[in-house]
């Protein structure tokens, strides 16, 4: 299994980007996808995570604006940023996992719950 993550940039305070990150290897039918983001001299920050057959679950900071969606077609999942503040500023990862599926859902709140990551994409909000 392999991550590929795309879609950052440099915008504008307000702006909205969308995250992509492809699974590619094959498909998969239960499996946590979990979102996070890492400023510079910080700690790997939960975003957001989607599990097979559950809602959505958000980090507090980003509840309301930010949105995890998936194509099941292609195994491809988004994060939709919206009203972009200069704190999210990061660099953002998604990480997979389709074992240890048993857990609440934040337990998956820890990058530590993944065994794939992504290789990060840029995101940068000026104000």
């Amino acid at each position: 299994v392999q991550l590929q993550a795309s879609g950052g940039g440099l915008v504008q305070a307000g702006d909205s980007l969308r995250l992509s990150c492809v699974v590619s290897g094959r498909t998969f039918n239960v499996f946590v996808m979990g979102w996070f983001r890492q400023a510079p001299g910080k700690e790997r920050e939960f975003v957001g995570v989607r599990r097979s057959g559950d809602i959505p679950y958000y980090a507090d900071s980003v509840k309301g604006r930010f949105i995890i969606s998936r194509d099941s077609a292609n195994m491809t999942f988004y994060l939709q940023m919206n009203n972009l503040k200069p704190e999210d500023t990061a660099v953002y990862y998604c990480g997979f996992t389709n074992s240890d599926l048993s857990g609440s859902p934040d337990y998956y709140f820890s990058p530590a719950r993944y065994h794939v990551w992504g290789q990060g994409t840029q995101v940068t909000v000026s104000s």
